[in-house]
């Protein structure tokens, strides 16, 4: 589910369902939420990477899971999304990615809690949350904008396009483009300078970089997680999931055809 590798104070979290394309199923959730907790206590690591094996670094929330959370079928981890969400906001140490392969949904929207990230030049992501009738996560709408700018925030969050890693680079998403092979070795590289200097010190520095942001963070999440109880379920949402199963694109124009003769 998880592979759990340290060198010279770095520790590198794979995320590891590559047949699902690393997609977070509730077991994935709780799983990195756990280890980044043990890795922000450990004293003996100083700066996690997180990368995914195969082709994808993750494909987000695993669908079928949403399904059968529309359906009522559905049994909640031990922490779940929220909870790995609430780690990577509240990382103390340096937090790298080293983005192997597309990455969708939290697999995109986790980069605006990184300090550094690095992508394949094969790389993309999307944050498809109109394409599924639901509205942005993990307080995208706050990190995507200060790292972006409101206009190519706005892209990157309603238009659910991909998004290539020099495109990424260029917004200032990501750090550097780095060829495929050379992807992890160039993100360690950068991330053993950092794990040589002292943890309390790359700790606080790292706690007044991100002082600016105060609890914008948590008022983020709390009007997303509104908006996407409002959605979760929804016309649109059911579409989209519909869509998804006979392998079609949603009609989102004949559900709000349908909103507006019933409203």
């Amino acid at each position: 589910m998880i592979r759990i590798e340290d060198t010279d104070r770095v520790r590198v979290l794979t995320l590891d369902r590559p047949d699902a394309l690393n997609a977070f199923n509730e077991a994935l959730y709780d799983a990195t939420c756990e280890a980044l907790a043990d890795a922000a206590a450990d004293p003996a690591v100083a700066v996690v990477v997180i990368t995914g094996a195969g082709r994808a670094f993750s494909a987000g929330t695993d669908l079928i899971e949403m399904a059968q959370r529309n359906s009522g079928a559905f049994t909640a981890g031990k922490h779940g999304f929220p909870g790995m969400v609430d780690q990577l906001a509240a990382f103390p140490k340096p937090l790298f990615l080293a983005v192997n392969g597309l990455g969708l949904g939290i697999g995109a929207t986790m980069l605006g809690f990184a300090d550094l990230v690095f992508m394949s030049t094969e790389a993309r992501i999307k944050c498809p949350f109109t394409s599924l009738g639901v509205a942005p996560e993990a307080a995208s709408s706050v990190t995507f904008p200060a790292l972006l700018g409101r206009q190519q925030a706005a892209w990157v969050l309603l238009s659910s396009e991909w998004i290539g890693a020099a495109e990424c680079v260029d917004m200032g998403l990501a750090f550097k483009a780095v060829a495929p092979d050379d992807l992890l070795d160039e993100t360690l590289r950068h991330a053993k300078v950092l794990a040589s200097k002292s943890i309390a010190s790359l700790v606080e520095s790292k706690k007044v970089l991100l002082a600016g942001l105060g609890d914008r963070l948590a008022q983020a999440r709390a009007r997303e997680d509104e908006a996407f109880r409002l959605l979760l379920g929804g016309p649109a949402n059911r579409e989209a999931l519909t869509a998804f199963a006979e392998r079609r694109d949603p009609d989102f124009a004949a559900v709000d055809a349908r909103a507006a003769a019933e409203g």
